[in-house]
């Protein structure tokens, strides 16, 4: 459950808080007539990624051989997507205002917006529908998907009142760093995969030595605790750096 709640928290509070940018900057620049082009942006998003997320489930994820596959592309885009959000955190907000500012003038803006508001949010709900599918047979899953999206609104509301107190940067690099972690259980997910599908040398020796490591696995309790834990440690030291570095500059 908690694997899913803090995969669904972080990318929930991405796309809650790329809908309030993008709101704000319409707001900020006199077309709110543009509003219902989000709107429709946003319906069609959650429509294409529930039906990625179904025909994986149902359809792809039969064979041991595609979910291999589909668990190493997750592995792939999370690793690179997340390293790329560290990369661009601090000026996010100015990147999406300077891109709707070409997409939002002209006889196409409403085209534009819906165009942008489709394709950031469906970022998200793909590489969620990615990262759901490798813990989709873990207990409570949906509850922790009911919490995830539950604590991102919550957070995106607390960011919208009280951003000014919201380390946004703290945020990404945290939950950033836990689904770097959880890529890397996904790889033995995928090993453990390829070898069920008999495609790997020695492959019976390869599946019992990564079923306990996989998503579903023995120790995967732990694992996952392991990994909130080694975050946790690393957001304390985080945040006594910044407070060290806030009285240094005060002083």
């Amino acid at each position: 459950m908690l694997q899913a709640l803090i995969i669904v928290f972080r990318e929930g509070f991405e796309a809650f808080l790329t809908v309030a940018i993008i709101f704000a900057y319409l707001k900020k620049t006199g077309r709110n007539s543009l509003r219902p082009a989000v709107w429709w942006g946003i319906a069609l998003s959650v429509v294409a990624s529930a039906a990625l997320g179904y025909a994986l489930k149902t359809i792809i994820t039969k064979q041991a051989l595609w979910e291999g596959i589909l668990a190493l592309v997750a592995a792939v885009l999370v690793a690179t997507f997340v390293i790329h959000i560290w990369r661009v955190a601090p000026h996010m907000k100015k990147d999406m205002e300077t891109r709707l500012e070409q997409r939002a003038s002209g006889p196409w803006a409403w085209a534009g917006v819906f165009g942008f508001t489709l394709l950031m949010i469906t970022r998200e709900g793909m590489e969620t529908a990615l990262l759901l599918l490798q813990v989709g047979n873990m207990p409570r899953f949906w509850l922790g998907c009911a919490l995830g999206i539950a604590a991102a609104a919550g957070m995106s509301w607390i960011w919208a009142h009280y951003g000014h107190r919201v380390n946004v940067k703290r945020f990404f690099q945290v939950t950033g760093l836990f689904l770097l972690l959880f890529t890397v259980q996904i790889v033995f997910y995928a090993i453990h995969e390829f070898s069920e599908a008999e495609i790997l040398p020695n492959s019976e020796a390869i599946h019992h030595a990564t079923e306990p490591y996989s998503a579903d696995g023995r120790y995967s309790m732990h694992i996952m605790f392991g990994m909130v834990a080694i975050c946790a440690v690393w957001l304390a030291a985080m945040t006594l750096k910044d407070r060290m570095r806030e009285r240094a500059v005060e002083a």
